[in-house]
């Protein structure tokens, strides 16, 4: 029995120090030194199956080193037209070269069987880099979309910011997205200027009018010059310069006459209270043939109201055109053939009149202007006795 003691004794001194801080739990040598042999024992047992994982990555980091120069070359190749395909090669352009690297090294970790530790660092490797790369992914396709519509509406001014505070490093989408989240107490400080810019974003986007194109806005009738990101100009049909901010803008009925395939004319005639009940029955009719013979599609004619001088008709016909000038000269056209009808029928113009009545002092209507005196007929002479 002491002898068997004695023995157990010197076989614990004679323990090597590595083993008794395997022995200890949590012990990060311990740990290190578990997972390298882990790992040294997966290499001599799998070296085969790494080494053609290996040659596959490479050969898949190559390949999509490949797609990305050939989207760089091609959206080099836009020269400033920003289509879909174009802004997507700038978009895989900028695919970072780890991300490429780690998601070979995950496309062929399962063929080299590793550890589940080393897998399980793999997998959160890919996770964080997958994730950072679908940011920046996402931020080239905003600015993209955004230059785009800034292209179409031939908004220089939004295009170059947007491209200075790009280069400058600027995160845009994220200043796009810190508007709405973080910035509530600079937007109350500064309110007037970022409405002013989500309402040229709106423009862009919502495109209510484009640069060139003829808009109503208020009492004033212009045409587009230019959207700023603070204000639009507008360059009214007398020549004046108005500059109007965005919001002023949007917040104001506005009426564009861009791509009106049809424009209506309104006539409003009148004629004199004298006309025969016959001929106001066949008015309408007139108007309406003259309206067709002039080439325009009649709406309809009716009579409208009694008015302080005539009895009034509403006539209605649309001109089908895009050309205000043509549009003009059709009003003229079908107004001149109108009073040629007319007047050839009888009808008479109707324009302001007054007649005056006056009474005597007992209330009885007099004549205005005393009548003359009838002429006297001649006496017949006396017959002369023969």
């Amino acid at each position: 029995m002491t002898l068997s003691l004695l023995a157990a004794a010197k076989t614990a001194a004679t323990k090597p120090a590595t083993e008794d801080r395997a022995a200890t739990p949590g012990d990060p040598l311990a740990d290190l030194h578990h997972y390298s042999d882990v790992s040294v024992a997966w290499v001599n047992s799998h070296w085969l199956q790494i080494g053609i994982a290996i040659g596959a990555g490479l050969l898949i980091y190559f390949l999509l080193s490949m797609v990305r120069s050939f989207a760089l070359k091609h959206a080099q190749s836009a020269e400033g037209e920003l289509t879909l395909t174009h802004i997507a090669g700038r978009v895989i352009h900028k695919t970072k070269s780890g991300v490429i690297a780690i998601v070979a090294i995950r496309l062929v970790a399962s063929y080299a069987q590793p550890p589940a530790a080393i897998l399980q660092i793999i997998q959160f490797v890919f996770t964080v880099a997958v994730v950072l790369q679908v940011a920046i992914w996402v931020r080239e396709i905003i600015l993209g979309l955004i230059g785009r519509r800034a292209a179409d509406g031939q908004n220089e001014t939004l295009s170059t910011t947007i491209v200075i505070l790009d280069n400058m490093g600027v995160n845009v989408t994220g200043l796009i997205a810190g508007l709405g989240i973080g910035g509530i107490a600079i937007g109350l400080a500064a309110q007037g200027i970022f409405s002013d810019l989500f309402a040229s974003l709106s423009i862009i986007f919502d495109r209510p009018f484009r640069v060139g194109e003829t808009i109503k806005y208020d009492t004033s009738t212009a045409t587009v010059e230019r959207i700023g990101l603070k204000s639009t100009r507008l360059r009214s049909v007398n020549g004046e310069l108005l500059v109007i901010s965005n919001t002023n803008l949007l917040a104001k009925e506005i009426t564009n006459f861009a791509h009106l395939h049809r424009r209506r004319v309104t006539f409003t005639i009148g004629v004199i209270y004298q006309t025969t009940p016959a001929m106001l029955r066949d008015l309408p009719a007139l108007l309406e043939e003259q309206v067709k013979a002039a080439g325009q599609e009649f709406v309809r004619s009716s009579f409208l109201t009694f008015g302080p001088s005539s009895l009034d008709f509403e006539l209605l016909f649309d001109v089908f055109t895009e050309q205000f000038e043509e549009v003009v000269a059709a009003r003229t056209e079908v107004a001149i053939r109108l009073f040629e009808a007319m007047t050839a029928a009888g009808y008479q113009i109707a324009y302001p009149t007054q007649t005056t009545f006056t009474a005597a002092p007992d209330g009885t209507m007099i004549m205005p202007y005393p009548e003359s005196p009838k002429p006297k007929a001649p006496a017949a002479k006396a017959a002369k006795p023969r």
